[in-house]
Formats: C-alpha cells, sequence, structure tokens
C-alpha cells in the first residue's frame, strides 16, 4: 500500500456534483493499494498515519499526532499512485491491485482508521472524484507499507 498524506485545514470529495466526504483539520490521505497487499498492511498503515506526529505543538513544531489534534481523515482511492512511467509517455497501470482485491483493502484501511478513534470520511472508490484541499504548511509526506 502506498499513501500520499497532505495535512490539511480543510479538504472534501465531490462526486456528481454532491459531496461525498468532507473534513476540517487532519489529514487527506490518498490511497494506493498493489496486488500483494494485505489486511495486516492495511491495519499497519493506519496505526502509522494515525500516531504520525506531523502536526504543531504550541512551539509550532511538528510534535502532535493526529488524536492529540482531534482531527479527522479523509480517505481517497488513487490506483494512480501504482502509476508506473519508466518507458513510454502513458503511465502503466500493470501493478495497481484490481477491484476484487482492492476494494476490501480500502474498506479494511477504513475501518482500521476508524477502530483507533479517528473520524474518517471518504470518497467512492473508482468513481470520478474532484478532490478539493487546504494544504496545511504545507506538508505532504509519502509512506509506503513496504
Amino acid at each position: 500500500m502506498r499513501a500520499v498524506l497532505q495535512r490539511v485545514s480543510r479538504a472534501k470529495v465531490t462526486i456528481a456534483g454532491e459531496i461525498a466526504g468532507e473534513i476540517g483539520p487532519g489529514l487527506l490521505v490518498l490511497l494506493g493499494i498493489t496486488h500483494d497487499d494485505t489486511p495486516e498492511q492495511a491495519k499497519w498503515l493506519a496505526e502509522k498515519i494515525v500516531g504520525l506526529r506531523i502536526f504543531n505543538d504550541q512551539d509550532g513544531k511538528m510534535n502532535r499526532d493526529m488524536t492529540e489534534i482531534g482531527g479527522s481523515v479523509l480517505i481517497v482511492s488513487q490506483f494512480t499512485l501504482y502509476g508506473d512511467c519508466k518507458k513510454g509517455r502513458r503511465p502503466s497501470f500493470i501493478d495497481a491491485a484490481r477491484p476484487e482485491v482492492a476494494i476490501p483493502l480500502y474498506e479494511a484501511f477504513i475501518n482500521a482508521v476508524k477502530a483507533l478513534g479517528v473520524p474518517a470520511a471518504t470518497g467512492r472508490f473508482g468513481a470520478d472524484m474532484q478532490v478539493e484541499l487546504v494544504n496545511d504548511g504545507p506538508v505532504t509526506i509519502v509512506v509506503d507499507s513496504k
């Protein structure tokens, strides 16, 4: 699994003109899943992300985690995170998991975040989504489960 995290003051995902998910302060998580990912990796990744100390403390240092700030997570499936651009001009997405593998792992990740007590909003797997965010910092981090 691969996640691109963006610390946000707010974010939302819209599908066909309707808001599917929206959060205030917290993290926008763009989540990519590959063929051999597992539910254990989904749980590990959720714990890693929720526990990352990337939010400012009273001194302006990145020293607080998601639970300390009372933040939320907006989780958006993003198969293009496994796009391979080494050859040619059109990315290959052969490393991205097919929906029958990816959907249960996407849902496992969402459930693992919620199980940690963090509110989570989502987009819709496979939908054409418009994602809006206000990046706070800006802070953008990539986390791989492998």
